[in-house]
């Protein structure tokens, strides 16, 4: 069929915030982690942010300013004033917060983004992106982060294609180092004992065709020792090579997942749907987003369900972040990898056969 690229920038967040949310559902940690992994001396640091000055650094960071919910009905609105995003003593916070607020009522790439169409939500928060300013195909990219929580939390260190070479998402793919959802309230994970705090991390890829024919899978994962995201700063990492990619939580390797389980079917020049070659659509340049969110289709149905309102203040902070290129082969990244075999391996899903 013919994309409506308007139409699909407009449902691009709401569609990947409800799949993430309907992968947790069904998704389980990790039982028994594994020793961390010994990395590749061939690492080469190509980028980084270590967040040592006053101010966040506009060459290596764009704000996204608007009100548009996520497409999900997130209630924050995102700003780029100082009390959202700031640094302080070496670490970046973005930091939502119970104010009502009034924005631009699009997403900011979409044609109809305009100051002048406003929205009002109860929450403020910011979104931060590198989009030509950060963008990668292939590499090590860690973050040493600490995460929110609460009901209605839902941070999220994640990447998106800088050039939508396969169409409009998730044709193109989506690469999500994490996410998290109200963490600290009672799971409701099935099989877990009753009270048992939510721990649990997500690594998970969007892919397939533009929506709504988007597939997902993915892995949640549980700190060794019940050791909580929200106490304690940890390094979230992936390691993407072609044709595949792995993720790490403090270098334990949790979940791999192969271009055999992943796969790009798009509309040519032509309009004719057509399967991408080789490892697509995870073969392009992909940029990071650092956001927090409050609410949306995700973290107001599990858990307590809903938003609470006495928790905030609450932050995602960031102590720094680093992205490395693979010295034996930029152009693949093969060769770098910290591999653990018997790690869980995402199956992932086969290309629909198409018409002849």
């Amino acid at each position: 069929m013919k994309i409506n690229m308007s139409f699909l920038f407009k449902v691009t967040l709401s569609v990947t915030l409800w799949s993430s949310a309907t992968f947790a559902l069904i998704a389980f940690a990790q039982a028994q982690p594994v020793p961390p992994v010994s990395l590749s001396k061939h690492w080469q640091l190509v980028w980084q942010d270590e967040f040592d000055g006053k101010q966040l650094d506009k060459s290596k960071w764009s704000f996204e300013i608007n009100c548009y919910g996520g497409g999900n009905n997130e209630q924050q609105c995102y700003t780029d004033r100082r009390k959202n995003a700031y640094i302080e003593q070496g670490i970046l916070k973005i930091v939502a917060l119970k104010e009502e607020f009034t924005g631009p009522a699009a997403q900011d790439d979409t044609p109809s983004y305009s100051p002048e169409n406003t929205r009002t939500l109860p929450y403020t928060s910011a979104r931060l992106r590198t989009k030509n300013k950060g963008d990668w195909r292939y590499g090590r990219f860690e973050i040493r982060a600490k995460l929110p929580q609460g009901q209605g939390t839902w941070p999220a260190i994640w990447m998106l294609p800088t050039d939508w070479r396969y169409g409009g998402w998730a044709g193109s793919g989506e690469i999500d180092i994490m996410e998290a959802v109200n963490l600290n309230t009672i799971t409701d994970e099935k099989g877990q004992s009753p009270n048992q705090a939510e721990t649990r991390i997500h690594g998970t890829l969007h892919y397939g065709r533009a929506w709504p024919d988007n597939v997902y899978s993915g892995q949640a994962y549980r700190l060794p020792n019940g050791a909580d995201p929200a106490n304690d700063f940890h390094v979230y990492a992936i390691e993407w090579q072609q044709g595949e990619i792995r993720w790490y939580v403090d270098d334990i390797h949790y979940a791999t997942q192969r271009a055999s389980g992943w796969y790009s079917q798009y509309m040519n020049a032509q309009g004719v749907l057509v399967n991408g070659l080789g490892s697509a659509p995870f073969d392009q340049k992909f940029h990071l987003i650092l956001n927090l969110a409050v609410g949306g289709a995700w973290a107001t149905t599990v858990n307590d369900k809903g938003i609470d309102p006495s928790i905030f203040p609450q932050s995602l902070a960031i102590d720094y972040i680093r992205v490395y290129q693979c010295q034996k082969s930029i152009n693949t990244g093969i060769g770098c990898g910290a591999i653990v075999r018997d790690t869980k391996l995402v199956k992932g899903h086969v290309a629909p056969v198409l018409p002849r």
